[in-house]
């Protein structure tokens, strides 16, 4: 949702990196594809379930629609964080509350902790987007086929999950 420059670059620099080994990226999380160049991907929102997430490396942050940040504040695992300004995909300038998210798992096997995420009402689509995938960087899409690989996740664990 938020496209910079400089988040593009940072994207661009975690492919061509010449230290990265290909033993860096080992989990892969299987992407569906939905119209013409979407990919989605499996999200449990600290226990809240049955989400998928959009995969978007030109949104700064993850996007949650308001019923998923409910959901999360009657569990209490999530906190206001701040407020910021950004300009959408199609040129509108727009202010939207970040909220930190205690837990998030990507796929079966990638639990992520306190990742920020931005709160849009009134839309069905939320996206994964860089404050998730920074934690997981390197990270490289395929599309043939479809999967999301990630590097340095923590597996999904009994004592994670208690927490």
């Amino acid at each position: 949702m938020f496209a910079h420059i400089s988040t593009l670059a940072f994207v661009s620099l975690c492919f061509l990196a010449p230290s990265i080994q290909a033993a860096q990226f080992g989990t892969t999380v299987p992407m569906s594809k939905k119209g013409t160049a979407t990919y989605y991907v499996p999200v449990e929102f600290d226990g809240v379930a049955g989400n998928h997430l959009m995969v978007d490396t030109g949104s700064d942050y993850v996007t949650i629609n308001k019923a998923t940040l409910d959901l999360l504040k009657e569990r209490g695992k999530v906190d206001y964080v701040k407020q910021v300004g950004g300009t959408m995909a199609n040129g509108m300038d727009i202010i939207v509350p970040i909220y930190r998210i205690a837990k998030l798992n990507i796929g079966c096997c990638c639990i992520l902790h306190d990742v920020e995420a931005a709160v849009f009402e009134g839309t069905e689509r939320q996206i994964l987007g860089l404050s998730a995938l920074r934690k997981v960087a390197p990270f490289a899409l395929s599309v043939d086929p479809a999967h999301l690989i990630l590097s340095d996740c923590k597996p999904h664990s009994p004592e994670l999950a208690k927490n």
